[in-house]
């Protein structure tokens, strides 16, 4: 019988394998920036995702690729009895992020550094309240299709690690990002396991449950939202 990680298995062998593309830095970070690499990022790395460690938490949610992290640091500030872990592999995009938790000393954020296909498959079953994927990378050449996030084996892990009437939340202002992701949606096998709601910009859930980014406020008009909750 095929391993249940065996699709993202998969998918980071085929990333592994092949170039990524985009750079990892694009500028030359602060001195500050630099100091807080050494200093604060250890000690809020995700190192393990065991329930009982975690259980002082209400609830814990996961972003993947948090840009520069005003999203999650939104709701952090805004729910400080809730965890939000953040995925992300470029630097400057995580300075940025230390940087906001660095200022306020905010305490329930934690970061992982590399890509989220490493490190859902360690995530345990129904552990989740929300997962976030705002603007990703649409990767609109044919021959890179199977770059983008969503795929039928990949919502089937966010189905998993999402706890029962857990959300998962997908912005794009690429349409054929959020038509692709429609096909997806609509496969038999995932139309089963997930709630689904698509939204426009104009009825986009308030700010306080769902927070702006710079990235949002320039794309606004052409951004389409989808909400899918865990059946």
């Amino acid at each position: 019988m095929p391993h249940k990680n065996q699709g993202m298995e998969e998918i980071e062998h085929r990333r592994s394998v092949e170039k990524l593309y985009g750079r990892i830095k694009s500028r030359a970070l602060t001195k500050r920036q630099a100091d807080l690499f050494e200093s604060l990022l250890p000690t809020i790395s995700v190192t393990s995702l065991k329930a009982e460690q975690l259980s002082i938490y209400r609830d814990i949610s996961l972003e993947i690729g948090f840009g520069s992290g005003e999203h999650l640091f939104q709701l952090a500030i805004a729910n400080p009895d809730n965890l939000f872990i953040g995925c992300e592999f470029f630097v400057n995009g995580i300075a940025s992020l230390l940087s906001k938790i660095d200022e306020v000393k905010i305490q329930n954020i934690r970061i992982f550094q590399g890509d989220s296909i490493k490190l859902i498959p360690e995530i345990p079953d129904n552990f989740l309240a929300y997962v976030f994927l705002l603007f990703p990378d649409p990767w609109p050449k044919r021959k890179h299709i199977y770059r983008r996030f969503v795929q039928e084996k990949t919502l089937l892990e966010i189905h998993r690690i999402l706890r029962r009437s857990g959300v998962f939340r997908i912005a794009t202002d690429c349409l054929h990002y959020a038509e692709w992701v429609n096909k997806v949606l609509t496969t038999p096998i995932l139309s089963e396991k997930f709630s689904i709601e698509k939204m426009l910009h104009t009825s986009r859930p308030s700010e306080l449950l769902w927070p702006k980014t710079r990235y949002e406020q320039k794309s606004t008009t052409k951004c389409v939202f989808s909400s899918l909750e865990k059946l």
